[in-house]
């Protein structure tokens, strides 16, 4: 019974060791299949809280940053709601930045003088670092995507987690310069921990969700594009669009036609909360 035990444990350990090999996903791979884009895929312990922004939204984080600092009042919850409170949109690009698009997404956040989140991937900005000086010369703000861009990072250990967390944040910053910070976090794909919530929090950055899918990562056309941010509008103020991970023509156009949408109807538009209701 006890060697029968024991090759059981053997032959688990290797179908575990053999699931984590496959689900090791880089950036390259995730934009060629788009796993996690256009889909709203979050965990299912996790799924409530993107979809609604509660209970997730009040949740109290802190903690310890790095290096032992102490880091209060940034909650690990999930954020959607906007600083500007009211009927305000959070306008929140991902994937950059990209020396092609992220210029013509800065051009048409200008046009309208609307102010958004900017979700990079860590070589992403490390490879572009003047787009991220104007991505902050121009009053955005920052947000950590991780380094790899996993979508199956809720899958992968802590450490590793926190690996893609931290790096990422640190290319950011060095690419940003003069004290710039990286305000928010958001897992590729919603792929949110716990974990991960956590250690984003101890380190000053928010999590971020979404709660407007535009599936312009899919290249749907610009008329659809536009149609899914309006039927979806009504979930709450958090949108989502891609400035990186290929053509992103169709993204151009579909802002330039949300945005007008929006000045139309003098809907405002902010920044995502950072911290819960009451200040804390």
């Amino acid at each position: 019974m006890a060697r029968g035990n024991r090759q059981g444990i053997r032959g688990g350990a290797v179908v575990v060791a053999a699931a984590v090999a496959v689900a090791g996903t880089v950036w390259g791979a995730a934009a060629l299949v788009g796993p996690g884009h256009g889909t709203g895929r979050q965990p299912a312990h996790e799924n409530a809280a993107r979809r609604t922004g509660s209970p997730d939204d009040g949740a109290k984080g802190g903690g310890r940053g790095a290096g032992g600092a102490p880091q209060s009042r940034i909650p690990d919850g999930i954020a959607h709601a906007s600083e500007s409170g009211g009927d305000a949109v959070n306008i929140t690009i991902d994937d950059g930045p990209d020396p092609q698009w992220t210029p013509k997404v800065l051009g048409v956040l200008k046009k309208y003088d609307v102010k958004a989140t900017f979700c990079m991937v860590g070589p992403q900005a490390k490879a572009h670092p003047d787009l991220v000086k104007r991505v902050v010369a121009a009053g955005h703000r920052l947000c950590d995507h991780t380094a790899d861009h996993d979508t199956a990072m809720d899958k992968k250990p802590v450490a590793y987690q926190e690996r893609q967390i931290l790096d990422a944040k640190k290319m950011i910053e060095d690419a940003a310069g003069g004290g710039a910070e990286v305000q928010y976090y958001r897992a590729p794909g919603g792929a949110f921990t716990p974990d991960s919530r956590r250690i984003a929090a101890a380190n000053g950055m928010r999590p971020l969700g979404w709660n407007v899918d535009t599936k312009d990562f899919g290249r749907p056309g610009v008329a659809a594009i536009v149609n899914a941010f309006k039927s979806e509008i009504g979930n709450g103020p958090t949108v989502l669009f891609h400035d990186g991970g290929g053509n992103r023509a169709q993204t151009v156009e579909a802002l330039d036609q949300v945005l007008a949408w929006l000045k139309d109807r003098g809907r405002p538009t902010g920044f995502p909360v950072r911290t819960a209701p009451d200040g804390s």
